[in-house]
């Protein structure tokens, strides 16, 4: 587990009773992930804070149960835009964020159809393909942002079918918590012309 604070952890220990709580109502994440809860979904999310300097903002895409958007948020203090289509899920995440006193803004809407002030840094967790999350993320990044994509095992190979589409520069950093499983971090991209 990610070295944190005695407040972080107290924090990110109220984030996930609250998550219990509401997972018994709404499908936040499976029921059977909840006992895996911290090493399968806030560990994994905690591996991105080295990456993320003091005061970036963060615009997180499809958040649904937090991760990493809130996560991150509750860890690092950095502002950070929550994007979720799912209301109930927004109900949640605004929530969370009050009792964790996370430093969030909930965009109650589709991605294509949020317009937040472009961002620092944008992260996704298992929501689309690269490809996809390149077209979305473009829009809401700063030009000299990047991406952080919390990837499975096909992260290689959805590399190679965006980079059809896409210039850009990446490294992928293996997951710490994940054997599978990898960070892709992407910056200059833009379409193919």
């Amino acid at each position: 587990m990610t070295t944190v604070s005695r407040e972080t952890k107290a924090r990110l220990e109220c984030f996930a009773e609250v998550l219990a709580q509401w997972n018994a109502k709404i499908n936040l994440v499976s029921p059977r992930d909840m006992r895996f809860i911290w090493p399968r979904h806030i560990d994994d999310s905690l591996q991105l804070v080295p990456m993320i300097p003091e005061g970036a903002t963060i615009t997180d895409l499809g958040s649904g149960g937090g991760f990493p958007g809130l996560i991150l948020a509750i860890a690092t203090s950095n502002p950070v835009t929550l994007i979720e289509s799912d209301q109930r899920k927004c109900a949640f995440l605004r929530e969370a964020a009050r009792l964790c006193e996370a430093n969030v803004t909930v965009i109650p809407k589709r991605i294509e159809a949020a317009t937040p002030e472009p961002a620092d840094i944008i992260t996704a967790r298992a929501l689309a393909p690269l490809e996809k999350l390149l077209g979305w993320a473009r829009p809401l990044l700063k030009e000299d942002g990047f991406c952080l994509f919390l990837k499975g095992i096909k992260a290689q190979s959805e590399l190679t079918d965006a980079s059809r589409d896409w210039h850009m520069t990446h490294s992928i950093i293996p997951s710490r918590t994940d054997p599978g499983g990898a960070i892709i971090k992407v910056s200059d991209f833009k379409r193919v012309v």
